[in-house]
């Protein structure tokens, strides 16, 4: 019976990766139609859709009452995303992925603040829901900040104001057509996600319950990859393409939106009980690698193929601790 887990668990996490993709088509299909400039679509579509594989994992999961899946996939996945993601984009690069610094220096400080933040609340082992709520808060914050940033006559990046991704529209194109299709991905790509979530945390907490393996474990590993695949996809393909920044925009948005979103969601929908044990490890070692990350990125405004090997190092290590020390 295990291995019908095993098989179900890693058909569920491909069969969520494309229904995650036709997600991110539909969004980004949608901002084409009505105009929504580049940046609002990268940071927040974008960035909303590569991470809708966790916030489904993790907010079905604490209404199921598995809340230590949910918060092992948020603190996991920062991990993933930085370790995996990121690191990888990093090394697959023909050249070294040039960074705004600019940019890095308010997108990273917001990071490591609202990082250090969570871990103040989850100190005692627990997120209430008045501490999501604040989190979710905090989000809208950083949601105004990117508003205003766009707004500044400095440029948030380095293109015309005002352009929109309309303007790469094919004036032929049927605009009725185009929103049917893009409406179907959306909708089925959000239904798919949802729907196979549920199967992963059945398939999950099955296998963690037959090897006597904690639930947090299994999040903070197994799961937090699974879901990290669009990311880690997106990322990997950007760099592939000389499309380095993209990979840097999603990764820095993609770990806000694991604290803020992801967590903070969960725990208005069901307060998030851990064992201190597991948060004194998990988030300082995500505050870590976030740190290097982004310190990494800030020298020389580059990253590189070596910043990028000195991150999967990092989460080698991670990965190891944990099947050593946490199981």
């Amino acid at each position: 019976m295990i291995y019908l887990y095993f098989i179900v668990l890693g058909v569920s996490f491909v069969v969520l990766f494309k229904c995650a993709d036709f997600f991110i088509d539909g969004s980004v299909g949608l901002a084409y139609i009505f105009s929504i400039p580049k940046l609002i679509v990268g940071i927040v579509f974008v960035g909303l859709a590569t991470t809708a594989p966790e916030l489904a994992v993790s907010v079905q999961a604490a209404f199921l009452g598995h809340s230590e899946i949910s918060l092992g996939n948020a603190v996991g996945s920062v991990i993933a995303d930085d370790g995996i993601a990121m690191a990888l984009a990093g090394i697959v690069a023909s050249t070294a992925i040039i960074v705004n610094c600019r940019v890095l220096r308010i997108i990273g400080s917001f990071l490591l603040i609202i990082d250090f933040f969570a871990y103040i609340l989850v100190r005692n082992g627990e997120v209430s829901r008045w501490e999501g709520a604040v989190l979710l808060l905090l989000l809208v914050l950083y949601f105004l900040v990117i508003i205003l940033m766009r707004k500044s006559k400095k440029g948030f990046l380095s293109m015309p104001q005002g352009q929109t991704l309309k303007e790469g529209l094919d004036e032929k194109e049927n605009r009725g057509r185009m929103m049917k299709k893009c409406m179907f991905n959306f909708l089925g790509g959000i239904i798919g996600v949802i729907i196979t979530s549920r199967i992963i945390i059945w398939s999950a907490v099955n296998i963690s319950r037959h090897f006597s393996i904690s639930e947090t474990i299994i999040g903070l590993t197994v799961i937090a990859i699974g879901t990290s695949l669009p990311e880690i996809s997106t990322a990997v393909t950007a760099a592939l393409r000389g499309e380095g920044e993209i990979a840097v925009g999603n990764i820095l948005g993609a770990d806000v939106l694991n604290i803020l979103w992801i967590i903070g969601m969960s725990a208005v929908v069901r307060p998030i009980r851990v064992e201190a044990g597991v948060v004194q490890f998990t988030f300082p070692y995500m505050i870590l690698i976030v740190t290097v990350m982004l310190v990494s990125m800030r020298i020389g405004c580059k990253f590189g193929r070596i910043k990028g090997a000195l991150l999967v190092f990092l989460y080698v290590i991670y990965f190891i601790w944990v099947l050593l020390f946490l199981i």
